[in-house]
Protein backbone atom coordinates (compact mmCIF):
# COMPACT_ATOMS: atom_id res chain seq x y z
CA UNK A 1 0.00 0.00 0.00
CA UNK A 2 1.39 3.39 -0.95
CA UNK A 3 0.65 5.30 2.26
CA UNK A 4 2.11 8.64 3.23
CA UNK A 5 0.10 9.65 6.31
CA UNK A 6 -2.73 8.63 8.66
CA UNK A 7 -5.58 10.61 7.05
CA UNK A 8 -8.51 8.89 5.33
CA UNK A 9 -7.22 9.84 1.87
CA UNK A 10 -3.48 9.61 2.53
CA UNK A 11 -2.88 6.45 0.52
CA UNK A 12 -3.07 5.24 -3.06
CA UNK A 13 -6.21 3.14 -2.64
CA UNK A 14 -8.22 6.00 -1.13
CA UNK A 15 -6.99 8.36 -3.86
CA UNK A 16 -8.19 5.82 -6.43
CA UNK A 17 -11.54 5.65 -4.62
CA UNK A 18 -11.80 9.44 -4.94
CA UNK A 19 -11.08 9.19 -8.65
CA UNK A 20 -13.82 6.57 -9.00
CA UNK A 21 -16.27 8.95 -7.33
CA UNK A 22 -15.20 11.81 -9.60
CA UNK A 23 -15.68 9.66 -12.70
CA UNK A 24 -19.15 8.52 -11.63
CA UNK A 25 -22.32 10.40 -12.41
CA UNK A 26 -23.53 12.50 -9.48
CA UNK A 27 -26.48 10.16 -8.94
CA UNK A 28 -24.14 7.16 -8.59
CA UNK A 29 -21.82 8.59 -5.92
CA UNK A 30 -24.00 7.73 -2.94
CA UNK A 31 -24.22 4.12 -4.15
CA UNK A 32 -20.43 3.88 -4.45
CA UNK A 33 -19.99 5.21 -0.92
CA UNK A 34 -22.68 2.89 0.44
CA UNK A 35 -21.18 -0.13 -1.36
CA UNK A 36 -17.75 0.52 0.18
CA UNK A 37 -19.27 0.61 3.65
CA UNK A 38 -21.51 -2.44 3.14
CA UNK A 39 -18.63 -4.48 1.67
CA UNK A 40 -16.66 -3.86 4.87
CA UNK A 41 -19.50 -4.57 7.27
CA UNK A 42 -20.41 -7.75 5.39
CA UNK A 43 -16.87 -9.17 5.55
CA UNK A 44 -16.86 -11.74 8.34
CA UNK A 45 -13.46 -13.30 7.70
CA UNK A 46 -10.13 -11.64 7.10
CA UNK A 47 -10.71 -8.04 6.01
CA UNK A 48 -8.42 -6.98 3.16
CA UNK A 49 -6.67 -3.63 3.53
CA UNK A 50 -8.03 -2.26 0.24
CA UNK A 51 -11.62 -2.85 1.36
CA UNK A 52 -10.83 -1.22 4.72
CA UNK A 53 -9.15 1.81 3.15
CA UNK A 54 -12.13 2.48 0.90
CA UNK A 55 -14.45 2.18 3.90
CA UNK A 56 -12.41 4.69 5.89
CA UNK A 57 -12.49 7.11 2.95
CA UNK A 58 -16.24 6.58 2.52
CA UNK A 59 -16.79 7.11 6.25
CA UNK A 60 -14.81 10.36 6.05
CA UNK A 61 -17.09 11.59 3.27
CA UNK A 62 -20.16 10.79 5.36
CA UNK A 63 -18.63 12.36 8.49
CA UNK A 64 -17.81 15.53 6.54
CA UNK A 65 -21.54 16.14 6.19
CA UNK A 66 -22.24 15.66 9.91
CA UNK A 67 -22.28 18.49 12.46
CA UNK A 68 -18.72 18.79 13.71
CA UNK A 69 -17.36 16.70 10.85
CA UNK A 70 -14.12 17.75 9.20
CA UNK A 71 -14.45 18.89 5.59
CA UNK A 72 -12.41 16.98 3.05
CA UNK A 73 -9.69 19.42 2.06
CA UNK A 74 -6.94 17.12 0.86
CA UNK A 75 -6.02 17.14 -2.82
CA UNK A 76 -6.43 13.35 -2.76
CA UNK A 77 -10.13 13.49 -1.90
CA UNK A 78 -12.84 13.81 -4.52
CA UNK A 79 -12.66 16.95 -6.64
CA UNK A 80 -16.38 16.96 -7.38
CA UNK A 81 -18.99 17.61 -4.69
CA UNK A 82 -20.60 14.69 -2.94
CA UNK A 83 -24.39 15.03 -2.96
CA UNK A 84 -26.18 15.23 0.37
CA UNK A 85 -26.01 11.75 1.82
CA UNK A 86 -28.89 10.07 3.67
CA UNK A 87 -28.71 9.92 7.47
CA UNK A 88 -28.67 6.11 7.54
CA UNK A 89 -25.13 6.18 6.17
CA UNK A 90 -23.88 7.56 9.50
CA UNK A 91 -24.72 4.36 11.36
CA UNK A 92 -23.44 2.21 8.50
CA UNK A 93 -20.17 4.16 8.49
CA UNK A 94 -19.74 3.62 12.24
CA UNK A 95 -20.24 -0.13 11.77
CA UNK A 96 -17.70 -0.11 8.94
CA UNK A 97 -15.12 1.71 11.05
CA UNK A 98 -15.75 -0.69 13.92
CA UNK A 99 -15.11 -3.58 11.54
CA UNK A 100 -11.88 -2.00 10.27
CA UNK A 101 -10.48 -1.95 13.82
CA UNK A 102 -11.69 -5.45 14.72
CA UNK A 103 -9.73 -8.62 14.11
CA UNK A 104 -9.08 -10.02 11.64
CA UNK A 105 -8.24 -6.83 9.74
CA UNK A 106 -5.19 -6.43 7.54
CA UNK A 107 -5.25 -2.63 7.77
CA UNK A 108 -5.36 -2.73 11.56
CA UNK A 109 -2.46 -5.22 11.58
CA UNK A 110 -0.37 -3.06 9.24
CA UNK A 111 -0.90 0.07 11.34
CA UNK A 112 -0.20 -1.95 14.48
CA UNK A 113 3.24 -2.78 13.09
CA UNK A 114 4.06 0.90 12.52
CA UNK A 115 4.99 3.75 14.80
CA UNK A 116 1.87 5.63 13.60
CA UNK A 117 -0.72 3.24 15.07
CA UNK A 118 -1.82 5.77 17.72
CA UNK A 119 -2.31 8.67 15.29
CA UNK A 120 -4.14 6.37 12.84
CA UNK A 121 -6.49 5.19 15.60
CA UNK A 122 -7.04 8.83 16.58
CA UNK A 123 -8.12 9.52 12.99
CA UNK A 124 -10.59 6.63 13.13
CA UNK A 125 -11.90 7.86 16.51
CA UNK A 126 -12.38 11.39 15.19
CA UNK A 127 -14.40 10.06 12.25
CA UNK A 128 -16.47 7.90 14.57
CA UNK A 129 -17.11 10.85 16.91
CA UNK A 130 -18.37 12.97 14.02
CA UNK A 131 -20.70 10.19 12.87
CA UNK A 132 -22.35 9.54 16.22
CA UNK A 133 -24.77 11.93 17.86
CA UNK A 134 -23.38 12.74 21.30
CA UNK A 135 -24.11 14.77 24.35
CA UNK A 136 -22.18 18.07 24.41
CA UNK A 137 -18.56 17.50 25.42
CA UNK A 138 -18.78 13.70 25.10
CA UNK A 139 -15.95 12.09 23.11
CA UNK A 140 -15.59 8.44 22.16
CA UNK A 141 -12.18 6.89 21.72
CA UNK A 142 -10.81 3.70 20.20
CA UNK A 143 -7.33 4.36 21.57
Amino acid sequence: MGTWDVGPFDNDTAADFSYTLDEAAEGEREGIIRAALVRTVDTHGYLDQDISVEAVAAAALVAAQCPGGEPITTAYGPDLPIPELPADLCELAVHALDRVVAEPSELMELWGESDQDGPWRATISALRNALLPQAPGEQLSLI
